[in-house]
Protein backbone atom coordinates (compact mmCIF):
# COMPACT_ATOMS: atom_id res chain seq x y z
CA UNK A 1 0.00 0.00 0.00
CA UNK A 2 1.54 3.24 -0.90
CA UNK A 3 1.41 6.74 1.24
CA UNK A 4 -0.98 8.34 -1.52
CA UNK A 5 -3.89 5.52 -0.70
CA UNK A 6 -3.30 6.00 3.35
CA UNK A 7 -3.91 9.60 3.05
CA UNK A 8 -7.21 9.01 1.29
CA UNK A 9 -8.04 6.61 3.61
CA UNK A 10 -7.37 8.80 6.71
CA UNK A 11 -8.93 11.77 4.85
CA UNK A 12 -12.40 9.27 4.24
CA UNK A 13 -13.04 8.58 7.55
CA UNK A 14 -12.18 11.76 9.09
CA UNK A 15 -15.59 12.75 9.78
CA UNK A 16 -15.12 9.65 12.43
CA UNK A 17 -12.08 10.56 13.82
CA UNK A 18 -14.32 11.26 17.60
CA UNK A 19 -15.39 8.04 17.52
CA UNK A 20 -11.60 6.72 16.75
CA UNK A 21 -10.40 8.28 19.28
CA UNK A 22 -12.98 7.43 22.20
CA UNK A 23 -12.14 3.56 20.80
CA UNK A 24 -8.68 4.68 21.75
CA UNK A 25 -9.19 5.99 25.19
CA UNK A 26 -11.24 3.24 26.11
CA UNK A 27 -8.42 0.93 24.03
CA UNK A 28 -5.88 2.05 27.50
CA UNK A 29 -8.83 1.80 29.62
CA UNK A 30 -9.11 -2.13 28.51
CA UNK A 31 -5.60 -2.79 28.34
CA UNK A 32 -4.75 -1.23 32.23
CA UNK A 33 -7.52 -2.85 34.03
CA UNK A 34 -7.29 -6.30 31.75
CA UNK A 35 -3.26 -6.21 32.88
CA UNK A 36 -3.98 -5.34 36.38
CA UNK A 37 -6.05 -8.44 37.01
CA UNK A 38 -2.68 -10.80 36.56
CA UNK A 39 -0.70 -8.98 39.37
CA UNK A 40 -3.61 -9.56 41.27
CA UNK A 41 -3.62 -13.18 40.86
CA UNK A 42 0.14 -13.41 41.57
CA UNK A 43 -0.46 -11.69 44.82
CA UNK A 44 -3.04 -14.08 46.05
CA UNK A 45 -0.57 -16.81 44.80
CA UNK A 46 2.19 -15.59 47.01
CA UNK A 47 -0.39 -15.49 49.48
CA UNK A 48 -0.90 -18.80 49.44
CA UNK A 49 2.42 -20.03 50.28
CA UNK A 50 3.68 -17.62 52.60
CA UNK A 51 -0.01 -17.55 54.95
CA UNK A 52 -1.64 -20.93 53.63
CA UNK A 53 -5.71 -20.29 53.05
CA UNK A 54 -6.54 -17.22 54.63
CA UNK A 55 -9.79 -15.85 52.84
CA UNK A 56 -9.96 -12.53 54.97
CA UNK A 57 -6.51 -11.78 53.03
CA UNK A 58 -7.65 -13.03 49.57
CA UNK A 59 -10.86 -11.82 49.63
CA UNK A 60 -10.49 -8.22 48.84
CA UNK A 61 -7.60 -9.81 45.87
CA UNK A 62 -10.71 -12.00 44.38
CA UNK A 63 -13.21 -9.33 44.74
CA UNK A 64 -10.66 -6.41 42.55
CA UNK A 65 -10.09 -9.10 40.05
CA UNK A 66 -13.38 -9.62 39.50
CA UNK A 67 -14.56 -5.85 39.55
CA UNK A 68 -11.61 -5.42 36.90
CA UNK A 69 -12.47 -8.11 35.22
CA UNK A 70 -15.87 -7.17 34.53
CA UNK A 71 -14.99 -3.27 33.79
CA UNK A 72 -12.96 -4.58 30.77
CA UNK A 73 -15.48 -6.77 29.32
CA UNK A 74 -18.43 -3.81 29.72
CA UNK A 75 -15.42 -1.41 28.17
CA UNK A 76 -14.57 -3.94 25.21
CA UNK A 77 -18.28 -4.23 24.25
CA UNK A 78 -18.63 -0.43 23.84
CA UNK A 79 -15.60 -0.39 22.29
CA UNK A 80 -17.26 -3.00 19.40
CA UNK A 81 -20.59 -1.09 19.82
CA UNK A 82 -18.66 2.39 19.01
CA UNK A 83 -16.17 1.16 16.32
CA UNK A 84 -19.48 -0.94 14.54
CA UNK A 85 -21.18 2.22 14.34
CA UNK A 86 -18.48 4.09 12.79
CA UNK A 87 -17.46 1.01 10.23
CA UNK A 88 -21.47 1.20 8.81
CA UNK A 89 -21.21 4.96 8.89
CA UNK A 90 -18.31 4.76 6.72
CA UNK A 91 -20.15 2.31 4.42
CA UNK A 92 -22.74 4.71 4.10
CA UNK A 93 -20.64 7.54 3.30
CA UNK A 94 -18.79 5.71 0.71
CA UNK A 95 -21.87 4.19 -1.17
CA UNK A 96 -23.39 7.67 -1.02
CA UNK A 97 -20.08 9.31 -2.48
CA UNK A 98 -20.05 6.67 -5.24
CA UNK A 99 -23.52 7.12 -6.12
CA UNK A 100 -23.39 11.00 -6.45
CA UNK A 101 -20.40 10.02 -8.40
CA UNK A 102 -22.19 7.78 -10.67
CA UNK A 103 -24.84 10.90 -11.75
CA UNK A 104 -21.87 12.91 -12.61
CA UNK A 105 -19.79 10.60 -14.47
CA UNK A 106 -19.81 11.03 -18.41
CA UNK A 107 -22.01 8.66 -20.41
CA UNK A 108 -19.21 7.63 -22.02
CA UNK A 109 -17.25 5.88 -19.08
CA UNK A 110 -20.63 3.57 -18.46
CA UNK A 111 -20.30 2.74 -22.09
CA UNK A 112 -16.97 1.01 -22.04
CA UNK A 113 -17.49 -0.10 -18.08
CA UNK A 114 -19.57 -3.33 -16.81
CA UNK A 115 -22.61 -2.53 -15.50
CA UNK A 116 -21.56 -5.13 -12.56
CA UNK A 117 -17.80 -4.12 -12.06
CA UNK A 118 -19.16 -0.55 -11.02
CA UNK A 119 -21.98 -2.65 -8.95
CA UNK A 120 -19.29 -3.95 -7.11
CA UNK A 121 -18.18 -0.99 -5.80
CA UNK A 122 -20.69 0.11 -4.37
CA UNK A 123 -21.87 -3.10 -2.74
CA UNK A 124 -18.92 -6.16 -2.13
CA UNK A 125 -16.08 -3.09 -2.08
CA UNK A 126 -17.50 -0.55 0.01
CA UNK A 127 -18.56 -2.77 2.63
CA UNK A 128 -14.91 -5.05 2.72
CA UNK A 129 -13.00 -1.84 3.19
CA UNK A 130 -14.99 -0.63 5.92
CA UNK A 131 -15.16 -4.33 7.70
CA UNK A 132 -11.91 -4.95 7.47
CA UNK A 133 -10.61 -1.40 8.17
CA UNK A 134 -12.91 0.08 10.74
CA UNK A 135 -13.90 -3.74 12.53
CA UNK A 136 -9.58 -4.59 12.42
CA UNK A 137 -9.39 -1.19 13.91
CA UNK A 138 -10.64 -2.42 17.32
CA UNK A 139 -8.32 -5.13 17.63
CA UNK A 140 -5.41 -3.35 16.20
CA UNK A 141 -5.28 -0.63 18.35
CA UNK A 142 -5.87 -3.16 21.81
CA UNK A 143 -3.58 -5.01 20.79
CA UNK A 144 -0.85 -2.63 20.63
CA UNK A 145 -2.17 -0.96 24.11
CA UNK A 146 -1.93 -4.79 25.35
CA UNK A 147 1.69 -5.06 24.18
CA UNK A 148 2.95 -1.74 25.87
CA UNK A 149 1.00 -1.83 28.59
CA UNK A 150 2.02 -5.58 29.03
CA UNK A 151 5.85 -4.77 28.71
CA UNK A 152 5.62 -1.80 31.48
CA UNK A 153 3.91 -4.38 33.71
CA UNK A 154 6.82 -7.13 33.13
CA UNK A 155 9.76 -4.27 33.59
CA UNK A 156 7.89 -3.88 37.04
CA UNK A 157 8.40 -7.16 37.74
CA UNK A 158 11.45 -8.30 36.73
CA UNK A 159 13.44 -6.13 33.85
CA UNK A 160 16.14 -8.95 32.99
CA UNK A 161 13.10 -11.29 31.76
CA UNK A 162 11.31 -8.82 30.16
CA UNK A 163 14.64 -8.45 28.22
CA UNK A 164 14.14 -12.00 26.50
CA UNK A 165 10.90 -10.59 25.40
CA UNK A 166 11.98 -8.01 23.78
CA UNK A 167 14.64 -9.10 22.09
CA UNK A 168 12.76 -12.02 20.63
CA UNK A 169 9.53 -9.56 19.50
CA UNK A 170 11.58 -8.29 16.48
CA UNK A 171 11.26 -11.81 15.03
CA UNK A 172 7.48 -11.90 15.14
CA UNK A 173 6.72 -8.51 13.60
CA UNK A 174 9.35 -9.42 10.42
CA UNK A 175 7.79 -12.18 9.29
CA UNK A 176 4.11 -10.95 9.97
CA UNK A 177 5.47 -7.80 7.48
CA UNK A 178 7.15 -10.05 5.13
CA UNK A 179 3.83 -12.25 4.58
CA UNK A 180 1.83 -9.27 4.39
CA UNK A 181 3.79 -7.05 1.96
CA UNK A 182 3.07 -9.88 -0.49
CA UNK A 183 -0.33 -10.10 -0.12
CA UNK A 184 -1.97 -6.89 -0.82
CA UNK A 185 -1.41 -7.37 -4.48
CA UNK A 186 -3.15 -10.63 -4.84
CA UNK A 187 -6.17 -9.30 -2.64
CA UNK A 188 -6.24 -6.76 -5.10
CA UNK A 189 -6.29 -9.48 -7.94
CA UNK A 190 -9.00 -11.26 -5.81
CA UNK A 191 -11.17 -8.17 -5.47
CA UNK A 192 -10.90 -7.53 -9.78
CA UNK A 193 -12.01 -11.08 -10.38
CA UNK A 194 -15.24 -10.68 -8.23
CA UNK A 195 -15.76 -7.79 -10.21
CA UNK A 196 -15.70 -9.30 -13.33
CA UNK A 197 -17.44 -12.19 -12.18
CA UNK A 198 -20.62 -9.50 -10.25
CA UNK A 199 -20.06 -7.98 -14.08
CA UNK A 200 -20.80 -11.36 -15.51
CA UNK A 201 -23.87 -12.85 -13.40
CA UNK A 202 -25.57 -8.76 -13.58
CA UNK A 203 -25.75 -8.88 -17.36
CA UNK A 204 -26.74 -12.69 -17.69
CA UNK A 205 -29.69 -12.48 -15.20
CA UNK A 206 -31.07 -9.12 -16.69
CA UNK A 207 -30.61 -10.86 -20.21
CA UNK A 208 -32.27 -14.30 -18.86
CA UNK A 209 -34.96 -13.98 -21.88
CA UNK A 210 -31.97 -13.92 -24.71
CA UNK A 211 -29.96 -16.42 -23.07
CA UNK A 212 -32.76 -18.60 -23.07
CA UNK A 213 -34.08 -17.60 -26.38
CA UNK A 214 -30.67 -18.56 -28.39
CA UNK A 215 -30.26 -21.50 -26.29
CA UNK A 216 -27.01 -19.98 -24.88
CA UNK A 217 -27.29 -21.46 -21.59
CA UNK A 218 -24.17 -23.93 -21.58
CA UNK A 219 -22.01 -21.25 -23.16
CA UNK A 220 -23.29 -19.01 -20.39
CA UNK A 221 -22.11 -22.09 -17.71
CA UNK A 222 -18.95 -22.92 -19.24
CA UNK A 223 -18.12 -18.71 -19.06
CA UNK A 224 -19.33 -18.27 -15.08
CA UNK A 225 -17.24 -21.30 -14.35
CA UNK A 226 -13.83 -20.32 -15.64
CA UNK A 227 -14.61 -16.89 -14.28
CA UNK A 228 -15.61 -19.36 -11.10
CA UNK A 229 -12.59 -20.66 -10.89
CA UNK A 230 -10.20 -18.12 -11.40
CA UNK A 231 -11.84 -16.31 -8.30
CA UNK A 232 -11.70 -19.17 -6.80
CA UNK A 233 -7.84 -19.73 -7.38
CA UNK A 234 -6.76 -15.81 -6.52
CA UNK A 235 -9.34 -16.15 -3.50
CA UNK A 236 -7.36 -19.23 -2.40
CA UNK A 237 -4.19 -17.97 -3.07
CA UNK A 238 -4.53 -14.45 -1.49
CA UNK A 239 -5.39 -16.49 1.76
CA UNK A 240 -3.41 -19.04 1.75
CA UNK A 241 -0.37 -16.33 2.06
CA UNK A 242 -2.26 -14.37 4.47
CA UNK A 243 -2.90 -17.30 7.17
CA UNK A 244 0.71 -18.03 7.00
CA UNK A 245 0.83 -14.81 8.94
CA UNK A 246 -1.24 -16.10 12.23
CA UNK A 247 0.81 -19.84 12.72
CA UNK A 248 3.77 -17.93 11.88
CA UNK A 249 3.60 -15.45 14.49
CA UNK A 250 1.90 -18.51 16.75
CA UNK A 251 5.29 -20.49 16.55
CA UNK A 252 7.28 -17.36 17.71
CA UNK A 253 5.27 -16.47 19.82
CA UNK A 254 5.53 -19.87 21.62
CA UNK A 255 9.26 -19.62 21.41
CA UNK A 256 8.82 -16.42 24.01
CA UNK A 257 6.82 -18.07 26.27
CA UNK A 258 9.15 -20.83 26.79
CA UNK A 259 11.94 -18.49 27.40
CA UNK A 260 9.87 -16.12 29.42
CA UNK A 261 8.73 -19.76 31.44
CA UNK A 262 12.73 -20.89 31.26
CA UNK A 263 14.36 -17.81 32.12
CA UNK A 264 11.54 -16.99 34.95
CA UNK A 265 11.71 -20.58 36.68
CA UNK A 266 15.56 -20.22 36.85
CA UNK A 267 15.27 -17.15 38.13
CA UNK A 268 13.07 -18.79 40.38
CA UNK A 269 14.89 -21.41 41.56
CA UNK A 270 18.10 -19.36 42.28
CA UNK A 271 16.63 -17.03 44.24
CA UNK A 272 17.19 -14.09 41.96
CA UNK A 273 14.39 -11.83 43.33
CA UNK A 274 11.16 -13.53 41.90
CA UNK A 275 8.75 -15.34 43.87
CA UNK A 276 6.15 -18.12 42.22
CA UNK A 277 3.06 -15.65 42.40
CA UNK A 278 5.54 -12.73 40.42
CA UNK A 279 6.33 -15.60 37.81
CA UNK A 280 3.09 -17.07 37.66
CA UNK A 281 1.68 -13.13 36.97
CA UNK A 282 4.61 -12.92 34.62
CA UNK A 283 3.62 -15.73 32.44
CA UNK A 284 0.25 -14.36 32.00
CA UNK A 285 1.91 -11.37 30.97
CA UNK A 286 3.72 -13.40 28.36
CA UNK A 287 1.18 -15.05 26.94
CA UNK A 288 -1.24 -11.61 27.20
CA UNK A 289 2.24 -10.11 24.85
CA UNK A 290 2.42 -12.92 22.22
CA UNK A 291 -1.80 -12.99 22.06
CA UNK A 292 -2.22 -9.39 20.47
CA UNK A 293 0.45 -10.87 17.67
CA UNK A 294 -1.72 -13.43 16.72
CA UNK A 295 -4.94 -10.85 16.82
CA UNK A 296 -3.19 -8.65 14.71
CA UNK A 297 -1.32 -10.77 11.86
CA UNK A 298 -5.23 -12.14 11.54
CA UNK A 299 -6.21 -8.35 11.64
CA UNK A 300 -3.08 -7.74 8.81
CA UNK A 301 -5.39 -9.85 5.93
CA UNK A 302 -8.29 -8.11 6.64
CA UNK A 303 -6.41 -4.82 6.50
CA UNK A 304 -5.01 -5.65 2.73
CA UNK A 305 -8.45 -6.77 1.34
CA UNK A 306 -9.65 -3.68 2.54
CA UNK A 307 -7.21 -1.45 1.34
CA UNK A 308 -7.17 -3.12 -2.30
CA UNK A 309 -11.08 -2.72 -1.92
CA UNK A 310 -10.35 1.25 -0.72
CA UNK A 311 -8.19 1.31 -3.92
CA UNK A 312 -10.82 0.34 -6.23
CA UNK A 313 -13.27 2.93 -4.93
CA UNK A 314 -10.82 5.92 -5.03
CA UNK A 315 -10.13 5.23 -8.20
CA UNK A 316 -14.06 5.17 -9.18
CA UNK A 317 -13.86 8.18 -7.28
CA UNK A 318 -11.05 10.30 -8.91
CA UNK A 319 -12.79 9.18 -12.72
CA UNK A 320 -12.56 12.71 -14.29
CA UNK A 321 -16.54 14.23 -14.45
CA UNK A 322 -18.23 16.07 -16.93
CA UNK A 323 -17.35 19.17 -17.62
CA UNK A 324 -19.09 22.24 -15.55
CA UNK A 325 -22.69 23.57 -16.02
CA UNK A 326 -23.34 26.56 -17.37
CA UNK A 327 -25.51 28.83 -15.25
CA UNK A 328 -28.07 29.97 -18.00
CA UNK A 329 -31.47 28.65 -17.33
CA UNK A 330 -32.73 27.64 -20.28
CA UNK A 331 -36.78 28.19 -18.90
CA UNK A 332 -36.16 31.82 -19.76
CA UNK A 333 -35.09 31.12 -23.70
CA UNK A 334 -37.00 30.50 -26.84
CA UNK A 335 -36.96 26.79 -28.10
CA UNK A 336 -34.98 27.40 -31.35
CA UNK A 337 -32.21 24.75 -31.68
CA UNK A 338 -29.67 25.34 -33.87
CA UNK A 339 -26.64 23.55 -34.79
CA UNK A 340 -23.00 25.22 -36.27
CA UNK A 341 -20.73 23.06 -37.97
CA UNK A 342 -20.54 20.56 -35.24
CA UNK A 343 -18.61 17.34 -34.99
CA UNK A 344 -18.23 14.67 -32.84
CA UNK A 345 -16.99 11.45 -32.14
CA UNK A 346 -16.85 8.84 -29.77
CA UNK A 347 -12.73 7.77 -30.17
CA UNK A 348 -10.61 10.12 -31.73
CA UNK A 349 -9.43 8.33 -34.95
CA UNK A 350 -13.45 7.27 -35.61
CA UNK A 351 -15.10 10.38 -36.91
CA UNK A 352 -18.66 10.01 -37.06
CA UNK A 353 -20.42 13.48 -37.28
CA UNK A 354 -18.36 15.92 -39.57
CA UNK A 355 -19.44 19.84 -39.78
CA UNK A 356 -22.97 19.50 -39.63
CA UNK A 357 -26.05 22.61 -39.88
CA UNK A 358 -29.14 22.98 -39.44
CA UNK A 359 -31.67 25.17 -38.08
CA UNK A 360 -34.63 24.02 -36.26
CA UNK A 361 -37.37 26.59 -35.60
CA UNK A 362 -39.77 26.86 -32.62
CA UNK A 363 -42.80 24.98 -32.91
CA UNK A 364 -41.53 23.02 -35.51
CA UNK A 365 -41.53 19.21 -35.91
CA UNK A 366 -38.16 17.90 -37.36
CA UNK A 367 -37.50 14.14 -38.37
CA UNK A 368 -34.06 12.33 -38.46
CA UNK A 369 -33.90 9.49 -40.46
CA UNK A 370 -31.44 6.83 -41.77
CA UNK A 371 -30.18 3.72 -41.71
CA UNK A 372 -28.82 1.81 -38.44
CA UNK A 373 -25.30 3.22 -37.61
CA UNK A 374 -25.69 6.74 -39.40
CA UNK A 375 -25.65 9.27 -36.31
CA UNK A 376 -29.81 9.65 -35.95
CA UNK A 377 -29.29 8.50 -31.76
CA UNK A 378 -26.03 9.71 -31.42
CA UNK A 379 -27.43 13.63 -32.55
CA UNK A 380 -30.68 12.90 -30.23
CA UNK A 381 -27.68 12.53 -27.54
CA UNK A 382 -25.89 15.40 -28.53
CA UNK A 383 -28.61 17.36 -28.54
CA UNK A 384 -29.59 16.24 -24.98
CA UNK A 385 -26.11 16.85 -23.98
CA UNK A 386 -25.53 13.62 -23.18
CA UNK A 387 -21.78 14.10 -24.69
CA UNK A 388 -20.15 17.35 -25.58
CA UNK A 389 -19.94 17.86 -29.29
CA UNK A 390 -16.04 18.02 -30.11
CA UNK A 391 -16.19 20.80 -32.46
CA UNK A 392 -18.87 23.81 -33.81
CA UNK A 393 -21.78 24.21 -31.17
CA UNK A 394 -25.50 23.49 -30.49
CA UNK A 395 -27.51 26.06 -29.16
CA UNK A 396 -31.27 26.46 -28.18
CA UNK A 397 -32.67 29.90 -28.33
CA UNK A 398 -29.10 31.36 -28.84
CA UNK A 399 -27.21 29.99 -25.89
CA UNK A 400 -24.77 27.71 -26.43
CA UNK A 401 -25.99 24.10 -24.26
CA UNK A 402 -22.33 24.40 -22.78
CA UNK A 403 -23.62 27.97 -21.15
CA UNK A 404 -26.80 25.84 -19.45
CA UNK A 405 -27.43 23.97 -16.19
CA UNK A 406 -28.13 20.31 -17.84
CA UNK A 407 -30.74 20.10 -15.59
CA UNK A 408 -32.83 22.95 -16.63
CA UNK A 409 -31.55 21.96 -20.47
CA UNK A 410 -32.60 18.56 -19.99
CA UNK A 411 -35.93 19.47 -18.27
CA UNK A 412 -37.19 21.54 -21.63
CA UNK A 413 -37.12 17.99 -23.17
CA UNK A 414 -39.60 14.94 -23.28
CA UNK A 415 -38.40 11.76 -24.39
CA UNK A 416 -39.74 8.70 -25.64
CA UNK A 417 -36.97 5.97 -26.36
CA UNK A 418 -37.24 2.67 -28.31
CA UNK A 419 -35.47 1.41 -24.88
CA UNK A 420 -38.16 1.38 -22.02
CA UNK A 421 -37.20 2.35 -18.72
CA UNK A 422 -39.43 1.31 -15.49
CA UNK A 423 -38.93 0.68 -11.69
CA UNK A 424 -39.87 -1.40 -9.61
CA UNK A 425 -43.13 0.39 -8.38
CA UNK A 426 -46.74 0.67 -9.01
CA UNK A 427 -47.55 1.66 -12.89
CA UNK A 428 -48.96 4.88 -11.45
CA UNK A 429 -45.73 5.56 -9.88
CA UNK A 430 -43.45 5.07 -13.11
CA UNK A 431 -45.91 6.97 -14.78
CA UNK A 432 -45.70 9.68 -12.38
CA UNK A 433 -41.83 9.77 -12.49
CA UNK A 434 -41.45 13.25 -14.45
CA UNK A 435 -43.99 14.90 -12.11
CA UNK A 436 -44.11 13.31 -8.42
CA UNK A 437 -46.97 15.38 -7.43
CA UNK A 438 -49.07 14.78 -10.40
CA UNK A 439 -52.66 13.53 -9.42
CA UNK A 440 -54.47 10.60 -10.21
CA UNK A 441 -56.82 12.44 -11.72
CA UNK A 442 -54.12 13.73 -14.18
CA UNK A 443 -52.22 10.15 -14.28
CA UNK A 444 -55.20 8.58 -15.92
CA UNK A 445 -55.80 11.32 -18.52
CA UNK A 446 -52.36 11.28 -19.40
CA UNK A 447 -52.76 6.86 -19.49
CA UNK A 448 -55.94 7.45 -21.72
CA UNK A 449 -54.30 9.52 -24.16
CA UNK A 450 -51.26 7.75 -24.41
CA UNK A 451 -53.97 4.70 -24.97
CA UNK A 452 -52.52 2.75 -21.73
CA UNK A 453 -55.82 3.05 -19.77
CA UNK A 454 -57.50 0.04 -21.13
CA UNK A 455 -54.46 -2.38 -20.81
CA UNK A 456 -53.61 -1.07 -16.88
CA UNK A 457 -57.46 -1.35 -15.69
CA UNK A 458 -56.89 -4.72 -16.74
CA UNK A 459 -54.17 -5.30 -14.28
CA UNK A 460 -55.18 -7.31 -11.08
CA UNK A 461 -54.81 -3.74 -9.24
CA UNK A 462 -54.71 -1.23 -12.22
CA UNK A 463 -53.17 1.94 -11.11
CA UNK A 464 -52.01 0.44 -8.23
CA UNK A 465 -50.44 -3.01 -9.40
CA UNK A 466 -46.54 -3.33 -8.72
CA UNK A 467 -44.52 -3.98 -11.34
CA UNK A 468 -41.19 -5.73 -11.83
CA UNK A 469 -37.92 -4.16 -12.08
CA UNK A 470 -37.82 -2.84 -16.16
CA UNK A 471 -41.63 -3.68 -16.33
CA UNK A 472 -41.39 -7.46 -15.88
CA UNK A 473 -44.93 -8.86 -16.58
CA UNK A 474 -45.71 -6.66 -19.21
CA UNK A 475 -45.20 -6.63 -22.89
CA UNK A 476 -42.34 -4.40 -24.54
CA UNK A 477 -45.38 -2.77 -26.21
CA UNK A 478 -47.04 -2.03 -23.02
CA UNK A 479 -44.20 -1.06 -21.13
CA UNK A 480 -43.57 1.63 -24.18
CA UNK A 481 -46.93 3.12 -23.36
CA UNK A 482 -45.96 3.86 -20.02
CA UNK A 483 -43.35 5.72 -20.96
CA UNK A 484 -45.48 7.77 -23.54
CA UNK A 485 -47.78 8.00 -20.58
CA UNK A 486 -45.17 9.56 -18.76
CA UNK A 487 -44.22 12.30 -21.43
CA UNK A 488 -48.31 13.12 -21.73
CA UNK A 489 -47.67 13.70 -18.22
CA UNK A 490 -45.24 16.10 -18.44
CA UNK A 491 -46.36 18.21 -21.41
CA UNK A 492 -42.79 19.71 -21.91
CA UNK A 493 -41.74 22.06 -24.07
CA UNK A 494 -39.95 20.10 -26.80
CA UNK A 495 -40.20 16.59 -27.48
CA UNK A 496 -37.55 13.48 -28.44
CA UNK A 497 -39.05 10.81 -30.02
CA UNK A 498 -36.61 7.73 -30.71
CA UNK A 499 -38.24 4.75 -31.90
CA UNK A 500 -41.25 5.60 -30.09
CA UNK A 501 -43.88 3.42 -31.25
CA UNK A 502 -41.54 1.14 -32.59
CA UNK A 503 -42.99 -1.97 -29.88
CA UNK A 504 -46.67 -1.49 -30.91
CA UNK A 505 -48.91 -2.28 -33.22
CA UNK A 506 -50.40 -0.70 -36.51
CA UNK A 507 -53.53 0.30 -35.15
CA UNK A 508 -52.39 1.48 -31.74
CA UNK A 509 -49.69 3.33 -33.37
CA UNK A 510 -51.81 5.16 -35.40
CA UNK A 511 -53.66 6.23 -32.68
CA UNK A 512 -50.48 7.18 -30.55
CA UNK A 513 -49.88 9.73 -33.31
CA UNK A 514 -53.02 11.60 -32.74
CA UNK A 515 -52.22 12.05 -29.56
CA UNK A 516 -48.26 12.84 -30.40
CA UNK A 517 -50.02 15.19 -33.28
CA UNK A 518 -51.99 16.88 -29.80
CA UNK A 519 -48.99 16.92 -27.78
CA UNK A 520 -46.32 18.37 -30.10
CA UNK A 521 -48.78 21.18 -31.31
CA UNK A 522 -47.01 24.23 -30.85
CA UNK A 523 -43.95 22.94 -29.53
CA UNK A 524 -40.33 21.93 -30.97
CA UNK A 525 -39.97 18.16 -31.35
CA UNK A 526 -37.28 15.79 -32.99
CA UNK A 527 -38.58 12.34 -34.19
CA UNK A 528 -35.89 9.87 -34.95
CA UNK A 529 -37.93 6.93 -37.36
CA UNK A 530 -37.08 3.54 -39.00
CA UNK A 531 -41.01 3.87 -39.86
CA UNK A 532 -40.74 6.69 -42.32
CA UNK A 533 -45.05 5.95 -42.59
CA UNK A 534 -44.46 8.25 -38.87
CA UNK A 535 -42.81 11.09 -40.48
CA UNK A 536 -44.75 12.19 -43.73
CA UNK A 537 -45.78 15.30 -41.79
CA UNK A 538 -42.71 16.90 -40.45
CA UNK A 539 -42.21 20.15 -41.23
CA UNK A 540 -38.47 19.12 -41.97
CA UNK A 541 -37.10 15.32 -42.55
CA UNK A 542 -33.30 15.27 -42.01
CA UNK A 543 -31.64 12.31 -43.76
CA UNK A 544 -28.67 11.52 -42.49
CA UNK A 545 -25.76 8.51 -44.00
CA UNK A 546 -22.34 7.67 -42.54
CA UNK A 547 -23.14 10.76 -39.78
CA UNK A 548 -23.68 13.00 -42.28
CA UNK A 549 -26.82 15.08 -43.49
CA UNK A 550 -27.10 14.05 -47.03
CA UNK A 551 -31.15 15.55 -47.62
CA UNK A 552 -33.24 17.91 -46.47
CA UNK A 553 -37.06 18.82 -47.09
CA UNK A 554 -40.72 17.58 -46.70
CA UNK A 555 -41.60 14.45 -47.76
CA UNK A 556 -43.40 15.46 -51.01
CA UNK A 557 -40.10 17.23 -51.90
CA UNK A 558 -37.30 14.61 -50.83
CA UNK A 559 -39.60 11.68 -53.05
CA UNK A 560 -39.63 14.37 -56.03
CA UNK A 561 -35.47 14.25 -55.79
CA UNK A 562 -35.67 10.60 -55.86
CA UNK A 563 -32.55 10.33 -53.76
CA UNK A 564 -31.64 8.33 -50.58
CA UNK A 565 -34.91 9.49 -49.45
CA UNK A 566 -36.80 7.66 -51.84
CA UNK A 567 -35.12 4.56 -51.83
CA UNK A 568 -35.42 4.37 -48.08
CA UNK A 569 -38.92 4.84 -48.69
CA UNK A 570 -39.46 2.67 -51.25
CA UNK A 571 -38.04 -0.50 -49.72
CA UNK A 572 -40.13 -0.24 -46.72
CA UNK A 573 -43.06 -0.88 -49.39
CA UNK A 574 -44.09 -3.63 -51.77
CA UNK A 575 -47.12 -4.10 -53.65
CA UNK A 576 -48.69 -0.55 -52.21
CA UNK A 577 -48.23 -2.15 -48.63
CA UNK A 578 -45.70 -1.30 -45.83
CA UNK A 579 -43.65 -3.88 -45.12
Amino acid sequence: MNKALLQKILRQIKSRIPALIAVMILSLLYAGLSLYVPLLFGRAIDLLIERGVDFGLLAPLLIRAVLFSAAAAIIQWVMNVINNAAAYGITADLRGKTFEKLHRLPLGYLDVHPTGDTLSRFTNDAEQFADGLLLGFTQLFTGVALIVGTLVFMLTIKPSVTAAVVLLTPLSLFTARLIASRTFGMFSAQAADAAKQTSFVTETVSEQKTVRALGAEDDDRERFEAYNEKLRASSMKATFFSSLTNPSTRCVNAIVYAAVALTGALTVIAGGGMTVGMLSSFLAYANKYTKPFNEISGVIAELQSAFACADRIFSFLEIPEEPADGAVDRAKLSDEVRIDDMSFSYLPDRPLIEHMDFTAEPGKHTAIVGPTGCGKTTLINLLMRFYDVCGGSISVGGTDVRDMTRRSLRAGYGMVLQDTWLRYGTVAGNIAVGRPDAGRDEIIEAAKRAHAHGFIERLPQGYDTVIGEDGGGLSQGQKQLLCIARVMLCRPRMLILDEATSSVDTMTEKKIQQAFDELTQGRTAFIVAHRLSTVLNADEILVMRAGSIVERGTHASLMEKHGFYCDLYQSQFKQGKQI
